[in-house]
């Protein structure tokens, strides 16, 4: 235990000695919630749906949470380069604790980023339905997080170096980002779609927000809590062996 403590605890400082890591982590958010909030909001508004400040919000803090968790886990590269990971491996603790303690650190880090995306919102505009249920938007922060620290530590332990890093932007990140609902109704899409954008996790993430923040939940805060429950745990699995086979 003290060793995932330890890893938590880096991970942390890492984070918060990092202003400047921190500040230019919400431009992206920001880019979308404004461009995309104000300048597709009289078209949205006036296709019935309402305020698409409103609406994308919870799409942005997830989309914040998905791309700080994961790349935490990608981060196990640069630990490999520089040599941490070696130290860390011929340490006399069992591999499971180094995975978890890396995903916790990592999952913390992007609940962190997820909450201050989600007080940048409330600056611009954004007001939950339900003051309440900020809680429950917490816990859907934590679950996304842990699932896809999992993921990109999964990721970090196959890949050899940061040659792969833009195939696993393009080819999975970015994807898993557009597929989820986040920028639009996940009502009245294509048959195809509608069943793509069941499988991605994100878009479990990001329905529970909307639920929890807007009271909007298409698939069910039930359902999304289930399937989020269920990836973190097949992804935790994953990455855990992945990372007991890396060799150094």
């Amino acid at each position: 235990m003290n060793a995932i403590y330890i890893l938590w605890l880096r991970s942390m400082k890492r984070y918060f000695r990092s202003r400047s890591q921190i500040i230019a982590s919400l431009g992206q958010p920001m880019l979308y919630l404004l461009v995309l909030g104000f300048g597709l909001g009289p078209v949205f508004q006036k296709a019935g749906n309402g305020n698409y400040i409103q609406f994308v919000a919870p799409g942005v803090v997830g989309m914040s949470v998905l791309f700080t968790s994961i790349f935490s886990g990608i981060g196990l590269l640069w630990d490999r380069q520089f040599g941490f990971l070696k130290e860390t491996l011929v340490a006399p603790v069992p591999r499971l604790m180094i995975i978890i303690g890396n995903i916790l650190g990592g999952a913390t880090v992007a609940i962190f980023q997820g909450i201050i995306v989600l007080a940048a919102c409330l600056v611009f505009g954004f007001r939950p339905t339900n003051w309440l249920a900020l809680p429950l938007a917490v816990i859907f922060m934590i679950l996304t997080a842990i699932v896809f620290s999992g993921l990109g530590m999964a990721i970090g332990s196959v890949l050899q170096d940061m040659k792969g890093f833009q195939l696993v932007m393009n080819f999975l990140v970015m994807p898993i980002f557009f597929l989820s609902g986040a920028l639009y109704p996940l009502e009245g899409l294509p048959t195809v779609l509608s069943v793509v954008t069941r499988i991605d996790p994100l878009s479990y993430g990001i329905d529970g927000l909307r639920g929890a923040l807007i009271d909007s939940s298409h698939l069910g805060i039930s359902l999304d809590i289930a399937v989020l429950s269920g990836f973190a745990i097949v992804f935790l699995i994953i990455g855990g062996w992945l990372f007991s086979k890396i060799e150094i």
